[in-house]
């Protein structure tokens, strides 16, 4: 079904793995699409409550975008292909109304490091390095990496990592908030599943419209504090909430998933 990816169904989790360890993972046209596709199909599958993303091996989460696929792209070409990308893949990340975690193994460079941004979660191992290293090839980081770097890491620390095309090791990344967490990359995906499973615990409605609200602040033009209240009352029509108080009245764990 996929050339570049592998998807593992485990315990209401999709762990999806880039599978292209010779090229470091690095995301191509095809892999992009893939990614699209395996996340499409497990945020409509009900069985599944949270999506991991990784890299194969040890060294790199994704080391980039794939170069020589566009080397030699127009102005209106170079315009289309971040358009097309951060529709497809990552804006399509960050809006998923499933939480996607992104267990981060090795390098995350360019776009390794947008697709591990536009991720609700990061776990890095140990050994991770990151950056947006653009400005070396005289263009900039085209699938939001300027945005939610900035958002992420203050303007400031964003400016400096954009302008050097600097990385920064997985201890910095925790300081800077960029990542969540960091383990030894023997615990990363012990640790990245620790998480996902706690996040099986509660409503996949509830969830779903926190992503929703959260997002929001974020988006030009839209109030976040308007979007918390519509979501919140949405809430309240859901079995899920039906559920969760009748559980919380009768001092039990609440069962919101069959």
């Amino acid at each position: 079904m996929y050339k570049n990816i592998v998807v593992e169904e485990k315990n209401k989790i999709n762990i999806i793995t880039i599978n292209r360890p010779k090229q470091l993972n690095a995301l191509n046209k095809d892999t992009i699409e893939e990614l699209h596709k395996a996340i499409k199909l497990s945020e409509e599958n009900l069985n599944i409550g949270v999506i991991i993303l990784t890299g194969a091996g040890e060294k790199s989460f994704v080391a980039g975008a794939d170069i020589k696929e566009f080397a030699d792209f127009t102005i209106s070409q170079g315009g289309n292909l971040a358009k097309k990308g951060q529709e497809l893949l990552f804006s399509y990340i960050e809006n998923c109304s499933k939480p996607i975690i992104a267990a981060i193994n090795g390098f995350a460079l360019g776009g390794g490091l947008e697709l591990a941004m536009c991720s609700h979660i990061r776990v890095a191992s140990s050994n991770a390095r990151m950056g947006l290293p653009e400005v070396s090839l005289g263009v900039i980081p085209g699938y939001g990496g300027t945005q939610r770097l900035a958002q992420l890491v203050g303007r400031g620390k964003a400016n400096e990592m954009v302008f050097t095309a600097g990385m920064i090791k997985a201890d910095e990344a925790l300081r800077l908030g960029l990542v969540n967490h960091v383990v030894e990359y023997d615990r990363l995906m012990e640790k990245t599943e620790g998480i996902a499973l706690s996040i099986l615990n509660n409503s996949g409605s509830a969830i779903a419209s926190a992503i929703k609200s959260i997002n929001a602040s974020y988006k030009e033009g839209v109030n976040g504090f308007d979007t918390e209240v519509e979501e919140f009352g949405k809430c309240f029509g859901t079995s899920d909430f039906k559920e969760g108080t009748k559980a919380f009245l009768e001092k039990r764990k609440p069962n919101f998933r069959k």
